[in-house]
């Protein structure tokens, strides 16, 4: 979404219901939420619409100013007060069944500064029996309170409304959407945003890198596994345009996966993947290629996002562990087939730079267009050398669009998806295509 949109962000102390309000906002399970504090970490920044204007919501991490809590929670907090910095409407949620608290009171004290206009949304007022326990957040000191049920709906579209109004005039520019409605980010040939995806096992160094690439701390970085649980992206400008780089929390396999929240943080890396146009897997050099690498390679695959693998981690190993570990890759990531593979050290930057021009490449593959007499000498080369089963056949094919490279062939019958997969790496293979998606579009002849 366009960074020219207005933000609203919400804020306030663990546990009140903020990812409950934006998903009420956005009419969808946009961010994860758990009955338990501590759920959110990141900033979550969605797109959201309320009578005809486009606006960026943003969800954050339990704030504790004033030094409470861990290192963790120090890391969360901080997330929130750059998101008040960049905000032009805050919410600060608080918890009708529980009252002003202490920490509350502290927030309440660090938002009188801020230049934002704040408003105090008291969650959980679920009738009207509940409505006289707002006044008691008038001590904050940041004017009326308005009630909401973030989980029931109640008020919510009443305190939409007021934040139109505090919103600044809007500027007369009309977004893109793509053809499901939703925003999308445009460049300036009005080309979608090449979307990077960055998938791995927990604490593999993915938020590190995520932030070495946008230039500042975005993510929460925290060497307790699992620290990441949604997903959430940064479109950098690099010399070959911009790309949007989203950060994933780490996968698991489903038998390892004991609690609501990490499930649903599988869920969002996957739809990550099947959203972006290239997977960056992140694997711990000091460790190899385990089981679950191959697994999530796998899965990145079946979904038909090319990957690019990145061996984090590289300056604990010395030469001949380096060397053990090309051959591990090559041998048990095999099936992706030219797959690009770099080494690098997100924590200190080393080899970090490979990796734009890398995708840079991909990019420019992405807007190829290829004639059509070079795509049916690949197609009947592949053909000859590996026939389809049951007499299926390939009469003609084409490059119907780019952005990215889609294909469409006209067959006699219908083909199996194995073969089309076995098609597809040819045409991949014959153009170097490398890191680029392709799609496949089959017409049967009886069609």
């Amino acid at each position: 979404m366009s960074d020219q949109l207005p933000m609203v962000a919400i804020v306030g102390r663990p546990n009140v219901g903020k990812s409950t309000l934006l998903n009420r906002f956005v009419g969808r399970r946009e961010a994860i939420v758990e009955e338990k504090p501590g759920v959110t970490r990141d900033r979550k920044e969605v797109a959201a619409e309320w009578q005809g204007r486009d606006f960026r919501l943003v969800d954050t991490g339990g704030w504790l100013p004033g030094g409470v809590g861990d290192s963790l929670d120090a890391k969360v907090s901080k997330q929130s007060e750059r998101a008040m910095e960049e905000a032009d409407v805050i919410l600060l949620v608080v918890d009708a069944t529980v009252g002003v608290t202490e920490e509350d009171a502290r927030v309440g004290e660090v938002l009188r500064q801020v230049s934002a206009p704040v408003l105090v949304v008291v969650n959980k007022v679920d009738d009207a029996n509940r409505e006289s326990a707002i006044w008691e957040f008038m001590s904050l000191g940041l004017g009326e309170p308005m009630p909401v049920s973030a989980l029931h709906g109640r008020a919510a579209g009443d305190l939409l409304d007021h934040v139109m109004e505090l919103l600044p005039p809007e500027v007369e520019t009309e977004p893109n959407r793509n053809d499901e409605g939703e925003l999308e980010e445009i460049d300036e040939e009005g080309r979608r945003v090449f979307a990077v995806a960055i998938v791995g096992r927990p604490n593999v160094g993915k938020s590190t890198l995520f932030n070495r690439l946008i230039g500042e701390e975005r993510a929460v970085v925290h060497d307790m596994p699992g620290t990441t649980r949604d997903t959430i992206d940064t479109v950098v400008e690099t010399p070959s345009g911009p790309i949007r780089f989203v950060d994933t929390a780490g996968m698991r396999r489903r038998s390892r996966i004991d609690e609501n929240t990490e499930y649903y943080s599988l869920v969002r890396a996957l739809q990550a993947v099947d959203r972006s146009d290239v997977a960056v897997l992140v694997i711990d050099a000091t460790e190899g290629v385990t089981a679950q690498d191959q697994r999530l390679t796998e899965r990145i695959d079946a979904a038909g996002c090319p990957v690019v693998i990145l061996l984090n981690k590289i300056e604990l190993l010395d030469a001949d562990d380096r060397a053990a570990l090309t051959s591990e890759v090559e041998r048990k990531l095999h099936f992706i087939g030219e797959a690009v593979v770099l080494k690098m050290s997100a924590l200190t930057g080393k080899g970090v730079h490979r990796l734009v021009p890398v995708l840079a490449d991909a990019i420019e593959s992405y807007h190829t267009r290829i004639p059509t007499r070079k795509v049916n000498d690949v197609i009947r080369d592949a053909q000859i050398a590996q026939p389809a089963p049951h007499g299926a056949r390939v009469m003609y094919a084409l490059q119907g669009a780019a952005d990215p490279p889609t294909f469409t062939l006209f067959s006699n019958r219908e083909l199996p998806p194995t073969y089309l997969r076995y098609l597809e790496r040819r045409l991949r293979e014959a153009f170097s295509l490398g890191a680029t998606p392709i799609k496949l579009r089959v017409r049967n002849r009886a069609d």
